[in-house]
């Protein structure tokens, strides 16, 4: 192999928020309808926010390790990329969508907009429902600063003259209750013919001295704090993981503050006091020209009655001429595996699978792994009800799926208590691999049928994010997926799979294989000789390095990839040979699939090889998760996956991005061939 030639890797935390600069970039589009460019920008703040509370998080706690590379001034550099994202963000939603919001007569009143009949409206809302709701602390020695939580919103005031005990506390701190909806819309009568809003911040603001009776309001902000939310246990000093995580779930929303939010009008004094009081320093204030946490605004695209201005609903098709809607599916499994490309096609015959095995009294026993499947779930419903039935049903469930942990308790304890087999995959681990798997009677033997998939089992999510899954009866691969089980449940020794690749244990090896197996083809001059790689994230080192020695030894690298890419391609004589592009379109880009081709297909040998898998190629997932990848051996389906999931994708001019060197992306175009929408009109049609 030819040694790499040495370079830098692009800042993971700066790729990410690049990545969110190429989402905000939808809310500029003016080929999008405009409530789902707003719903882009809250998009923005939600990923922001995730950004903040884990990744800026663990790069303050590198930061301070002596023995970690990530220094003070790479602190800095992300924290102004992160001031700069945020202010073009405020930019886009008060230069451009707010007109043109207002054109389609759809507006948001503040205090000074709002006519008299308006105004008296607004006053009885907050007599009737805000103001029972909020309790004012003045500050003094028997009232300290209060415990803030997470994303909490608050204000914050500096008040006149003395208190009612002729105190000179002159600050007060007033939170806003989370049950308050934070956008109300005014009745009609009310509107002028427009569809007006008023944001619940506005009402308070305008009764802020009310809670204050006797006293002047002279300056006041609202704010937010972003804490560190990573929950953090010692798993190997713990007896009960769950129990552990229960407890944790409660003073998540207290950790270290990381981030401060006020509008733009803040006085300094106040917003010093702010910092002061959480400890820190002036880099991580935020001030905002708008609406603090514009997550919230959610709220006005779900109350605005303009189906216009969103996009053409659209239904998933189910796939019918490979799977008959009302037949068994278990008996089309006995003649060839199903492959399904969600949204575009619908995630309900996975459903249905599981409600066929439920009632069906020749299944014998159900097993799946449970990552996000949602605080509702029908899936879960139907394992609980198999488990009633008496059918032997093991859930392996993540609870450390970020942010849905206490939903996955639940299903947890909902399970064991009608007798199904529990376990939490193994110790610091996450189980992120999708996988279920039903054993069933026919005749004197056991048959197994299974899904393999690179997403969720969440119909909710299966609607906006694309994603592939497998339907299969295949002996090799369900026998696989139940050794994965297996494993999960025993802790014993891993022993390769048939077929599957297996993180931790051979995926990462298995991948830097192919990478060798296409970088010695094109060095023995195999013109053809190519690498594609579409996930979701790309930082491991070793991979990156592969990826390098292959594109180096004259095979052709095409990456797709959606978030962070840590690989600079197009750098001269380095990675010149590799193209990375990311698409940010209608719907999520989650899908994870590698192609490997080292030679020309024989009678014998594909000379190719495509895998598709639950894992990015991030050190996380192959190394401190639980993963599979399995390949594709059906060569009708391996080109289908090539038809649908890669070459539109690498075609695409209306929502891909290109990746230089120094980690900024180009649009590549903003007309031509979108792959979304080529593959919504393929699966109507």
């Amino acid at each position: 192999m030819t040694a790499p030639t040495p370079l830098k890797l692009l800042n993971r935390e700066q790729a990410i928020l690049e990545f969110n600069r190429r989402v905000l970039a939808q809310a500029r589009r003016e080929d999008v309808p405009l409530l789902e460019r707003l719903r882009y920008v809250c998009i923005v703040s939600s990923n922001l926010d995730e950004f903040f509370e884990v990744r800026f998080a663990d790069m303050l706690d590198a930061a301070r390790d002596p023995l970690s590379s990530v220094t003070g001034q790479d602190v800095e550099r992300v924290g102004r990329a992160a001031h700069t994202l945020i202010d073009e963000q405020y930019h886009v939603f008060n230069e451009q969508l707010t007109p043109l919001l207002l054109k389609q007569r759809i507006v948001v009143l503040n205090h000074a907009d709002r006519d008299e009949p308006q105004r008296r409206w607004v006053g009885k809302y907050f007599e009737r429902e805000v103001k029972p709701l909020l309790m004012p602390v003045g500050l003094d020695p028997a009232h300290p600063f209060p415990q803030v939580a997470n994303k909490s919103l608050h204000f914050i005031a500096r008040l006149s003259g003395k208190d009612a005990f002729g105190r000179d506390n002159r600050i007060a701190i007033v939170k806003v209750p989370r049950v308050l909806p934070r956008v109300i819309k005014l009745p009609a009568n009310l509107s002028d013919g427009r569809q007006a809003f008023v944001l619940l911040t506005s009402v308070i603001r305008a009764h802020l001295e009310d809670l204050f009776p006797g006293r002047k309001v002279e300056a006041f902000s609202q704010f937010r704090v972003t804490r560190d939310s990573d929950l953090e246990v010692d798993e190997e000093e713990i007896a009960n993981l769950r129990h552990a995580l229960r407890s944790g779930l409660t003073t998540r929303h207290f950790g270290r503050a990381v981030r401060l939010e006020v509008v733009n009008t803040c006085p300094a004094e106040l917003s010093e006091f702010l910092l002061e009081q959480f400890g820190l320093p002036s880099a991580a204030l935020y001030r905002v020209n708008g609406p603090v946490n514009l997550v919230r605004l959610n709220e006005l695209i779900d109350q605005t009655d303009a189906p216009d201005l969103r996009f053409k609903p659209f239904e998933p098709a189910w796939p019918t001429g490979r799977l008959p809607r009302h037949k068994s599916i278990f008996e089309r499994l006995k003649k060839g595996d199903v492959l399904l490309h969600h949204p575009f096609e619908s995630f309900e015959p996975v459903v249905q699978m599981l409600r066929e095995a439920v009632a069906d009294p020749d299944v014998l026993a159900i097993k799946q792994t449970i990552y996000r499947t949602g605080a509702k779930s029908e899936l879960m419903d139907l394992l609980i009800e198999a488990a009633r039935r008496g059918k032997e049903v093991m859930a392996v469930v993540e609870l450390k799926a970020r942010f849905d942990e206490e939903a996955n308790i639940n299903w947890a304890e909902r399970l064991e208590a009608v007798g199904a087999q529990v376990v939490y995959g193994i110790v610091g681990y996450k189980t992120h691999a999708k996988l279920l798997l039903i054993m069933r009677r026919e005749g004197s033997k056991l048959r197994r049928y299974g899904h393999i998939s690179t997403g969720n089992y969440n119909p909710k999510t299966a609607r906006l994010y694309t994603d592939l899954g497998l339907l299969t009866a295949d002996a090799d691969l369900t026998a696989d997926a139940d050794s994965v089980f297996r494993q999960l449940a025993s802790l014993g020794k891993f022993k390769a799979a048939r077929r599957m690749l297996l993180a931790p244990f051979n995926m990462h090896s298995r991948m830097l294989e192919l990478l060798a197996q296409v970088e010695k083809a094109a060095l023995a001059g195999y013109k053809s000789a190519r690498v594609v790689v579409k996930i979701n994230a790309l930082t491991d080192a070793e991979l990156i390095h592969g990826l390098l020695r292959t594109a180096q030894a004259g095979a052709k690298v095409d990456l797709i990839v959606r978030g962070a890419c840590m690989l600079p391609p197009g750098l001269p004589g380095v990675s010149d040979n590799i193209v990375v592009r990311s698409v940010v379109g209608r719907f999520l880009e989650h899908s994870r699939v590698c192609y490997f081709r080292w030679a020309e297909a024989t009678d014998g040998e594909p000379g190719e090889a495509l895998f598709l898998s639950s894992a990015d190629w991030m050190s996380r997932n192959m190394f401190r998760r639980i993963e599979v990848a399995w390949p594709v051996l059906d060569a009708r389906l391996r080109q289908r996956v090539i038809d649908e999931a890669l070459q539109p994708y690498l075609h695409d001019t209306m929502d891909a991005w290109q990746l230089g060197p120094d980690g900024r992306s180009v649009r590549i175009g903003d007309n031509g061939i979108s792959a979304q929408q080529a593959l919504m009109r393929r699966y109507s049609e």
